[in-house]
């Protein structure tokens, strides 16, 4: 019974998305994931200013919008957004989704900005996706001590991300259960 709930939750949110984008063009759907790439990273600066030196002097960076539901026990959530490479300039549109369970009843729109220390871990990251469930711990770092990012969490070795959600910087990061992979439609 537990997992129906689960995979109804997940197809609720799944097709909602969709539906929510199919009317738009292909450009139009460009446009409007690049203006909340860049809304997001204004905020982001705002709350964080160092972050803007840490994602210009890194191999790359991706930036998600996303949404996500919580009902009774079954938490889900689709979003969209860019990895970027800093050294060639190409963006790459992505595609998120996560399903979880828990308790709880509520809607979260929050913001996650990946920034990748290495080539290694962007190119990882852009041609094998990302899922949070497979990842450890993460670890949160107060300072820039050791190459750290200041107010990031490291997610992998040479991978750290900022969490914002409408009170400004998460202090926890919730990203277990989430996949993150290339949009072959944005991408043609």
């Amino acid at each position: 019974m537990k997992s129906r709930l689960i995979i109804s939750a997940v197809a609720l949110t799944l097709f909602s998305a969709n539906v929510i984008c199919a009317a738009d063009s292909t450009e139009e759907k460009q446009a409007k994931i690049r203006k909340g790439v860049s809304e997001t990273l204004q905020d982001l600066y705002k709350l964080q200013p160092g972050a803007q030196a840490a994602i210009q002097n890194a191999a790359g960076y991706a930036v998600f919008k996303n949404f996500g539901t919580n009902l009774l026990v079954v938490s889900t959530a689709s979003g969209s957004g860019i990895a970027t490479n800093n050294q060639t300039k190409q963006d790459t549109f992505m595609k998120m989704v996560s399903a979880g369970a828990g308790l709880g009843v509520g809607v979260k729109d929050f913001r996650v900005i990946f920034v990748f220390k290495t080539d290694k871990a962007f190119e990882q990251f852009l041609n094998s996706g990302w899922s949070g469930s497979a990842q450890g711990d993460a670890a949160a770092k107060a300072g820039s001590s050791g190459g750290a990012v200041s107010g990031a969490v490291e997610v992998a070795p040479d991978v750290y991300v900022y969490q914002i959600t409408k009170n400004g910087l998460a202090l926890q990061l919730t990203l277990q259960g989430t996949k993150y992979y290339k949009d072959d439609d944005l991408n043609k």
